[in-house]
């Protein structure tokens, strides 16, 4: 990795626990003056890798501030493969701000920067880009099945087969190379492209594999998208709340109540959903009212799922085109119980009562679970890995489309791949979307 942080020698400190009072505090030091810092704060050097109980003190004044354990880890082997100590002190909000302004206050010291610590790991080469994508999912992961996934990537199991796909296509390379460079010389094949195939074939076929799991782990990161539509006042809000159960949305008898969109994020056993509550359907002169309905149309276009609702005494057809289409027929207890179940198309709910609720909720639980492959997502967990995908193994296939041909355009074809492989993983030039990356890390991470 040959980025470099914008001031790779200074010191960087920084809180890494919870903000606010809490019992213990934990403060990160990274830097060539990591072990001046310690000396200066605690008066030694501890043993390396050792929990050392010291008084803390401020260098400027002397003044005691904490007594707290010190722990030293000397570079190469640390998180930033730098220099890298922690202090744990009390977590009173006077006694982290004394450790922070007498760390501060050393030569050479600042701040860090949000994601820095983890930035600094990248280009010292001890996680590669996927890895650090995997640890962001991993500190936002709210679900249990988003847990699993962002700690597979965490671990390194995008950048390990991009290495073993890579080295099949360096062996590739080295054919049409020599081909190139050396076409008169004894031993050198005539027909690189050809063996370059049989190289190249378990690699393309492996993209499109990944590529053929379709979006489930940008689902299983984001979520499965569930939108609520239908005519004013089916009841989509009453229903929101009822399956967020609480008052997220306004319920009135007044048509147009919701105007914009509503979105709750539930945990459906294990599986991220985002639900989104949206304007009624029909004409309206309103031009606020029109710019809600132009939305709610949108999104229920793009989404996974769309639930749409009317009452179960006047049932309207689905007005939405797009993914799946779910007729839900609401106001059920308003019916007789003769009537409530008269159509085996839809489902018959009510979200004042709970009826049908919970058969409703399974439906849906049942849905986003093969929308996410049961949680057994592939490598693609984000938008950049899949149009890397796509773009490498469409320049694989037309290496094997026509294999015989120059050698020279073979080996352009089979550097496109190579460099959208190395992307993935950051070998190559990524600053373009590291300082997106980083922007949504905590400080001190």
């Amino acid at each position: 990795m040959s980025a470099t942080t914008r001031f790779e020698s200074d010191t960087i400190f920084a809180i890494a626990s919870g903000a606010g009072r809490a019992a213990i505090a934990v403060l990160r030091v990274s830097g060539p003056s990591t072990k001046q810092i310690v000396e200066g704060v605690s008066g030694l050097l501890p043993e390396p890798r050792m929990a050392t109980l010291k008084t803390f003190r401020d260098p400027a004044t002397n003044e005691a501030i904490d007594k707290g354990f010190v722990i030293l880890f000397p570079a190469p082997k640390t998180y930033t493969g730098e220099d890298y100590a922690e202090f744990h002190v009390h977590g009173g909000r006077a006694v982290v701000a004394a450790i922070v302004k007498a760390i501060g206050g050393i030569a050479g010291t600042r701040a860090a920067e949000p994601g820095e610590f983890t930035r600094r790991a990248l280009v010292n080469g001890k996680m590669d880009l996927a890895e650090v994508e995997g640890l962001a999912d991993l500190i936002d992961a709210e679900t249990e099945w988003q847990r699993r996934a962002a700690l597979r990537q965490a671990q390194g199991v995008l950048g390990r087969q991009a290495a073993m796909w890579r080295g099949a296509l360096l062996e590739a390379a080295a054919l049409l190379e020599a081909e190139i460079d050396f076409p008169e010389e004894e031993g050198v094949p005539g027909a690189a492209g050809h063996l370059a195939e049989k190289i190249l074939a378990p690699v393309l076929a492996g993209l499109k594999a990944e590529l053929a799991a379709g979006r489930a782990g940008e689902r299983l990161r984001e979520g499965a998208i569930i939108v609520i539509a239908g005519p004013p006042n089916a009841g989509k809000s009453t229903l929101l709340n009822a399956l967020a159960r609480r008052d997220v949305a306004i319920v009135s008898p007044f048509a147009g109540t919701t105007r914009d969109i509503i979105e709750v994020h539930l945990d459906l056993g294990g599986c991220p959903v985002t639900l989104i509550d949206t304007a009624g359907f029909q004409e309206s002169f309103d031009a606020v009212e029109e710019i809600g309905i132009f939305r709610a149309r949108e999104k229920a276009e793009a989404a996974d799922l769309v639930l749409w609702l009317s009452e179960a005494c006047a049932p309207e057809p689905p007005g939405v085109s797009g993914g799946d289409v779910w007729p839900v027929f609401t106001k059920c207890d308003l019916l007789p119980p003769a009537e409530r179940q008269r159509s085996p198309e839809g489902l018959y709910i009510s979200a004042e009562s709970g009826e049908n609720l919970d058969l409703l909720l399974k439906k849906m639980e049942d849905f986003a679970r093969a929308a996410v492959s049961d949680g057994h997502a592939g490598l693609i967990a984000r938008e950049r890995h899949r149009k890397a995908f796509e773009t490498g193994a469409l320049a694989l296939a037309r290496i094997l489309d026509d294999p015989g041909a120059p050698a020279e355009l073979l080996a352009e074809d089979l550097r496109v791949a190579m460099v959208c492989l190395q992307r993935l993983t950051g070998i190559v030039d990524v600053e373009d979307i590291l300082g997106e990356i980083f922007s949504r890390f905590c400080i001190g991470k």
